[in-house]
């Protein structure tokens, strides 16, 4: 049996999707802030790389836009195709 390591992560692709979809609503560390119940400095620091945040952190954003997790979550895969979609 041959195991196949997972493909890379991409978590740049991933803070550059958060900064996009806070730009294209206009909004502000502190109304991301206020919508998603995180911290202005929470935001801060993930846009800018000095943290990746928790699910649960990527949860409130997801829900602070009104989008699936799965969708915020995709630029993860930038790169590679998701498991599965090879059928």
């Amino acid at each position: 049996m041959t195991i196949i390591p997972p493909p890379e992560l991409d978590p740049a692709a991933l803070r550059h999707s958060l900064s996009h979809l806070r730009a294209r609503r206009g909004w502000s560390y502190d109304q991301l802030a206020a919508h998603s119940g995180l911290s202005r400095r929470t935001l801060i620091e993930i846009e800018q790389g000095r943290t990746i945040g928790t699910l649960a952190t990527w949860h409130a954003l997801a829900h602070a836009f009104g989008i699936p997790l799965g969708e915020l979550l995709d630029a993860l895969c930038t790169g590679h195709e998701p498991p599965g979609s090879e059928d």
